[in-house]
């Protein structure tokens, strides 16, 4: 029997950190919590990173990693028509809506509202992360534009940014709730104005 490889003080900091600062923030992290929570030493933490700042790009990288195969494989993708993928791809966000606030919330959007402004390198990466994500969605929205024929003035990037504006709104939401029920309500409603949007009537005035 093959044993899955242990994962070196790395990994294992970067696992801690996606814990840690969805639960504290990036700005109430410490690296000595960073080393406990990962169980290594603060040698470890200082031979992978150079500073904190530098496991906060790390740790956006990780996560974009990490999701990027979670959403790649989901099953929305094997749904025939491109407006149901994209329906598809909101009942997923909606089914991931389990556990603690700090569970399902976004690392990336929480990182970034702390540090767009003293911490351009994480800001940016918080940026690459959230983009990168929301691209994902452009090629089902164009489809969908083509098939109901819209030339509408805006495009498929800034509607597949549009989402990730209602989705992080709606984890700021949860957190001031503390629960999820906003967040799903939120989702609710993006999915009933997407419909709306592609609905027969609306795309013939938008083309």
């Amino acid at each position: 029997m093959i044993k899955a490889a242990t994962p070196d003080a790395r990994t294992k900091l970067l696992d801690a950190a996606l814990d840690v600062i969805r639960t504290k923030g990036y700005s109430a992290t410490t690296v000595d919590e960073l080393c406990a929570a990962a169980g290594v030493t603060k040698g470890a933490f200082f031979h992978h990173f150079k500073s904190k700042e530098a496991l906060g790009v790390a740790v956006a990288d990780y996560w974009s990693e990490q999701t990027g195969a979670l959403f790649a494989t989901a099953a929305y993708h094997e749904l025939y028509k491109p407006f149901d993928r994209v329906i598809g791809y909101l009942a997923f966000r909606k089914a991931l809506l389990q556990g603690r606030v700090p569970e399902f919330t976004c690392l990336v959007g929480t990182m970034v509202q702390e540090a767009y402004e003293t911490t351009p390198a994480i800001r940016d990466a918080c940026d690459r992360s959230i983009s990168a994500h929301a691209a994902t969605l452009e090629a089902d929205i164009e489809a969908v534009m083509r098939e109901r024929k819209m030339t509408p003035g805006w495009t498929a990037k800034s509607l597949a940014l549009h989402t990730q504006a209602v989705l992080q709104g709606a984890f700021i939401l949860a957190k001031a709730k503390g629960g999820a029920e906003i967040a799903a309500d939120s989702i609710d409603h993006l999915i009933r104005y997407l419909r709306l949007l592609f609905s027969p009537d609306n795309t013939q005035r938008q083309s």
